[in-house]
């Protein structure tokens, strides 16, 4: 059973594996933790995207959560991000609406730019034309999604009075398209996500201080577009819950370490404001950052989110390349048993 009201928690599942691994049962592994969050409870099961991932393999989120979506149950399927400059927004438009369809009407589509040159290059897009192509895809899909007809002329794609056939489930709320929610890093992203989305996705890299920051560009963005406020708030965490902090710490440091120095690599870091560094020692990469303890730890740091910030969407990251699968099922499940009733047990403050 999943909550209608109040805070919601979910898992993003990035299925990142070390090269070379098997992929069926990688499949199987990934699919497990599927099953283990439908049945403890949990509302939300999110995937990524990443293109020519070097240090791990990574799939494709439509396959994986068009399959994950078969063992979801009445969970919300979503992504956490689809690369939209990337991609051709007919294309996008079709199969994000096919995988709503799949979902039983039950999906999130997370939107941003990314951050990996080697992505831009491989697909062609210079540098300094992404926002634009970011911004005028997300218009094409939503008109798409909306069944108008849509006359578009750009470098990457022609259309003349065009309509899709395949639309978007509808929701018992009214609304004809998932729900859009917009990754976002800098100051500038922010401000774009507050104008253009229906939320802001918050990243897992940032701290919270830095986020309670960006939170007030956001607000103040989106009032002065004359956009609604925000009916649902989300943040990605990486949280890893063991019975002893001792436990915890054991047991993800060495996946989470790795997996910051290949943002490292990549550059992630690098679209963060200010002068955020993942390359320095774990204490501080995880200080204000990483979620890692015991049930009574993760609640504790998790709780300020909730009650200073007002977030009411928790979606943890709790597996990592290289992490047994056994661990972050244990991790998962403590959550779902311990963590989640706390963050759902108190009504969010009046904003």
């Amino acid at each position: 059973m999943t909550s209608a009201d109040g805070v919601r928690a979910g898992v993003f599942l990035t299925h990142q594996q070390p090269p070379g691994r098997d992929p069926l049962v990688a499949l199987d592994e990934q699919l497990s933790l599927v099953r283990t969050a439908r049945d403890a409870g949990l509302d939300s099961v999110f995937a990524g995207q990443h293109h020519l991932a070097e240090s791990m393999a990574h799939i494709q989120p439509l396959p994986w959560l068009a399959r994950l979506a078969a063992d979801a149950g009445d969970m919300t399927v979503g992504t956490g991000i689809h690369l939209l400059a990337l991609h051709n927004p007919v294309d996008t438009a079709e199969a994000y609406a096919g995988l709503d369809v799949v979902a039983g009407g039950r999906s999130v589509f997370g939107v941003g730019l990314g951050y990996r040159q080697v992505e831009y290059d491989a697909f062609g897009v210079p540098p300094d034309q992404k926002v634009h192509r970011f911004t005028e895809n997300l218009r094409i899909v939503e008109a798409l999604w909306r069944g108008e007809a849509v006359t578009a002329d750009l470098p990457w794609t022609r259309l003349d009075d065009v309509r899709t056939t395949f639309l978007p489930a509808a929701r018992p709320d009214g609304r004809t398209r998932p729900p859009i929610w917009m990754a976002a890093n800098s100051d500038g992203a922010v401000r774009r996500a507050a104008r253009l989305a229906d939320t802001w996705m918050i990243n897992p890299h940032a701290t919270r201080a830095t986020v309670a920051r960006q939170l007030d560009l956001f607000r103040a963005e989106r009032e002065a577009a004359g956009r609604p406020p925000v009916t649902e708030l989300p943040v990605i965490r990486e949280v890893f819950c063991a019975p002893t902090r001792e436990q915890a710490l054991e047991l993800a440091m060495p996946h989470l370490a790795r997996k910051y120095e290949v943002y490292a690599d990549w550059g992630q870091d690098r679209v963060m404001p200010g002068t955020e560094s993942f390359r320095v020692g774990y204490d501080d990469l995880a200080h204000d950052r990483f979620v890692v303890g015991s049930p009574e730890d993760c609640t504790a740091a998790l709780l300020p989110w909730r009650d200073e910030l007002g977030v009411d969407h928790f979606v943890f990251r709790t597996d990592w390349a290289g992490m047994p699968v056994s661990a972050a099922r244990t991790s998962l499940d403590l959550l779902a048993r311990e963590v989640v009733p706390a963050l759902r047990a108190l009504p969010l403050p009046v904003s």
